[in-house]
């Protein structure tokens, strides 16, 4: 089974971005460069044959030199095939950010993390509704214009948000990190969760990336895992759903064959061609791979 993964891989950790211990563990083991060839050694084996990096929070200003590195891994190794970078979107230079990081070949799309939480160590954004605001998704609109996607990482509260982003902007694609991001695991919180992905799945340009399942556990638990996959393939399908390995911050508490067999444990009731659609084809389809 080919596999196509997503995540900060490969990437450099020597100075990573905010992060929490209660988010995501303690993460020194992993403060320092995360080179290619280890990335092959953890990915190769699990049958990865493409990868898409995603944006890893660079110190500020930084996002047109993380774009020319990754694409210079890439230039060098094969590896990764696309990459999904960093621009503020609210900010007065973003049309000339983005002109700065098309010239990169790989770029397919931008990552601005939204999610905002009532936990203060879990909220990453200054402001929980910065989708709603006008000059941000004036932004938004430029990746429309140059055919790029946009990767939204958001908590069930923002979900509703979230699902009048995606219609108010038919025209572009999401991936939703994570799942969705299920922090809560009480009745109430399967519930709001529940009720803010079935607001998304109503709305065909967004896909959703089954990764980053073990941020608040800490562990790699297909028992925890299954039934948010299963749910999630209920409600968008095994053609809007995709794997992402999230690594090397699952790192902290796994292995790579750990997250793909316990990803493909859950795939196992659908059929042939829907589990190559997940580790494989949806990833192709997205990112233009």
């Amino acid at each position: 089974m080919p596999t196509i993964t997503s995540g900060g891989d490969p990437i450099s950790l020597g100075s990573p971005g905010r992060c929490s211990p209660e988010f995501s563990g303690l993460y020194e083991p992993i403060r320092r460069d995360y080179p290619i060839e280890e990335y092959f050694a953890d990915a190769r084996p699990c049958g990865v044959v493409k990868s898409v990096y995603v944006q890893t929070n660079w110190p500020a200003g930084g996002e047109s030199d993380e774009a020319a590195w990754i694409q210079a891994v890439s230039d060098r190794h094969g590896f990764p095939q696309a990459f999904v970078g960093y621009a503020d979107l609210a900010s007065p230079a973003v049309v000339a950010t983005l002109d700065g990081l098309m010239k990169h070949r790989g770029l397919r799309g931008i990552r601005q993390q939204l999610h905002w939480h009532e936990n203060a160590t879990y909220r990453f954004a200054a402001r929980p509704d910065l989708m709603n605001d006008a000059g941000w998704r004036r932004g938004l609109r430029e990746l429309a214009k140059r055919k790029l996607l946009f990767e939204l990482q958001a908590f069930a509260g923002q979900m509703a948000d979230g699902a009048r982003l995606a219609r108010d902007f038919p025209d572009l694609e999401l991936v939703l990190l994570h799942a969705g991001m299920l922090e809560d695991t009480s009745e109430a919180g399967w519930s709001a969760w529940r009720a803010g992905m079935r607001l998304l799945s109503g709305c065909p340009n967004v896909s959703v990336k089954l990764s980053g399942l073990g941020t608040f556990s800490h562990r790699c638990d297909p028992a925890l895992w299954r039934p948010v996959i299963e749910e999630t393939l209920g409600l968008f399908g095994p053609q809007r759903c995709l794997f992402g390995s999230n690594f090397p911050i699952e790192k902290l508490w796994t292995d790579y064959r750990s997250i793909v067999g316990a990803v493909a444990g859950a795939l196992s009731r659908l059929s042939a061609p829907d589990r190559d659609a997940v580790f494989y084809g949806n990833a192709v389809r997205l990112y233009r791979l």
